[in-house]
């Protein structure tokens, strides 16, 4: 494998967004010809990329004509045209990880229906196939309030998901196929990537804390370490290792959890890639996420996930008020800060909460770096050129 890692291999990216722009930047530290897939000729991704292809990574010609242009393919993204993938594969393609974990992935239904079967601990659920299912279901106490309803398919990002604390709140149903989840009474939020290669040797990074922001829905402060206690650090580990292995997946694998108010730790979901979770191991970590998916998917020894410093990560979300080409404020005054790391991932036009950047702030303790993070968050807005 290190001959093809230094020789004209072709890695594919199918989607060219924030987390195809830095898992290039890692693969061109060795050397690797990248392509990437997108629709948007300006996606992040396209100004390092060796070969962009326009098109979209549902279409089933798009995805499967990109396919065959390279050696390896791999993914930013759940919302791929699976047949295409299996098509490929059929054909011998190497696609990391692979198609039938994507397919069960995609659809937070069989998510659960996966954690249900294998003991893993996870919120009790219920899946409707549509709006009136669901109203039958709540009309004959099968579903009780407080709930979140989440569609099964398609949502990202805070989308796709609806949370229906009582009778008033049912005109924010969203129609189609749906998980219904028991709303669960959260203490915090945590998140462990698990990475895994071909040879099963498996490494997780630290647990990290999430602070979410209420109006988007979106992560809006990543803490790690995270402030949970060691037991149930382990314990998250422990389980996104299982997870992983279970999975008999090749990759990363990012795993976010409930902390609930009795203190116990079970899983939220999963995704099979980098992860918003894990931008902080850029600087914060002696392997960045992105490194580790390169050393995964080619099969090469995992890289050590110990921390470097205490880190906190703040998202850059497009301001509300603002849509247009992007102008960043605050910058120059952040950069002036001890330990602050800005990342700007290269979008052109910003509208509210679009990630736009993420800063990791490092430092001696959690708590200096929670100092520093939020001096930078009031110091840094995202706007637009044309409401300066």
């Amino acid at each position: 494998m290190e001959q093809l890692v230094t020789s004209n291999l072709k890695l594919g990216i199918i989607a060219g967004g924030q987390l195809g722009k830095m898992l290039i930047q890692e693969a061109s530290k060795w050397n690797l010809i990248t392509y990437v897939l997108d629709q948007d000729e300006n996606c992040p991704a396209n100004s390092l990329a060796t070969h962009f292809v326009k098109g979209s990574n549902t279409d089933f010609a798009s995805v499967y004509q990109f396919g065959k242009m390279v050696d390896l393919l791999t993914f930013e993204l759940e919302n791929v045209n699976i047949e295409a993938l299996k098509q490929l594969k059929a054909e011998g393609l190497n696609i990391v990880p692979d198609p039938d974990i994507l397919e069960l992935i995609q659809d937070k239904g069989r998510q659960k229906e996966f954690f249900l079967k294998h003991g893993i601990p996870t919120a009790p659920f219920a899946t409707c196939t549509n709006l009136d299912e669901i109203h039958q279901k709540i009309a004959s106490d099968a579903i009780a309030f407080p709930f979140v309803q989440k569609l099964r398919t398609g949502g990202y990002d805070g989308r796709g998901v609806a949370v229906i604390q009582h009778e008033d709140d049912l005109y924010k149903l969203l129609d189609g196929a749906s998980l219904i989840e028991n709303k669960i009474s959260i203490l915090k939020e945590i998140a462990v990537i698990a990475a895994r290669n071909q040879n099963s040797e498996v490494k997780c990074y630290p647990a990290v804390e999430m602070v979410f922001d209420p109006a988007a829905n979106l992560v809006d402060k990543l803490i790690c370490p995270s402030t949970i206690t060691a037991e149930q650090s382990e314990k998250a580990i422990h389980l996104a290792s299982k997870l992983i292995d279970l999975l008999n997946m090749q990759g990363l694998l990012a795993i976010e959890f409930f902390v609930d108010e009795n203190g116990d730790v079970i899983v939220n979901e999963m995704a099979p890639r980098p992860h918003n979770s894990g931008h902080h191991t850029i600087e914060g970590a002696i392997t960045s996420q992105f490194e580790q998916h390169l050393r995964a998917i080619f099969n090469l020894p995992l890289g050590s996930t110990k921390l470097k410093l205490p880190s906190a990560m703040i998202n850059l979300l497009g301001a509300e008020g603002y849509e247009g080409p992007v102008a960043y404020e605050g910058l120059t005054e952040s950069m002036a800060i001890e330990g602050v790391k800005i990342h700007l991932y290269g979008k052109q036009i910003t509208r509210p909460f679009r990630k736009m950047g993420h800063i990791t702030v490092l430092s001696t303790s959690v708590e200096s770096a929670l100092q520093k993070a939020e001096k930078v968050k009031q110091l840094i807005k995202v706007k637009s050129w044309d409401k300066q």
